[in-house]
């Protein structure tokens, strides 16, 4: 079965705003690029809530609709809804072992969600996920920690180089704030 995958997210919270960038490529398999232009962050609830994902797509779609639905259920609360959701795949069978994370921030808080039911608080208000996380996180770091960049800079110039590192990631970069 030929699995198509969704690559690199990165977010940064500074100064009051977070930022979640993600890049376009969808890639089939482990060697075709099957689409460089999709969008992997997008606002929810309201314009409220923004959400990145990664993984395998199909699963990544599956774990942003059952999260835009317990943000219903809690009238927006993140870390309820976060924490609802992990509940609710610890328990379910089916979805236990989704293969896909989600990144979601609102105006306070930002959480790391995976498909296996962790809910995780990032340290330093910097996360990343996908194949090219760890390059995206290191530099957001790097950039966070020697610059004056506000943290939309930072989240985009994070993914820049992580797609000139990864194969799975490229440069066509979407950015949403909150």
């Amino acid at each position: 079965m030929v699995e198509f995958r969704g690559t690199t997210i990165c977010a940064v919270k500074r100064n009051g705003v977070t930022a979640i960038a993600g890049d376009g490529q969808v890639t089939m398999g482990e060697s075709v690029i099957m689409k460089g232009n999709a969008v992997k962050v997008k606002r929810i609830y309201n314009d409220k809530v923004v959400i990145g994902f990664a993984g395998s797509v199909s699963d990544a779609f599956a774990l942003s609709e059952k999260f835009e639905a317990m943000l219903q259920k809690y009238s927006g609360n993140l870390m309820r809804s976060a924490v609802e959701l992990a509940e609710l795949w610890r328990s379910d069978k089916g979805g236990r072992h989704l293969e896909a994370l989600l990144i979601a921030a609102d105006s306070t808080s930002l959480f790391i969600i995976s498909g296996t039911g962790e809910v995780i608080e990032p340290e330093n208000d910097i996360c990343a996920i996908g194949s090219g996380g760890n390059y995206a996180l290191a530099a957001a770091r790097a950039l966070a920690n020697n610059t004056d960049m506000d943290a939309k800079s930072i989240a985009q110039a994070a993914l820049k180089i992580a797609s000139e590192i990864c194969v799975y990631t490229n440069d066509h970069i979407t950015v949403e704030t909150v």
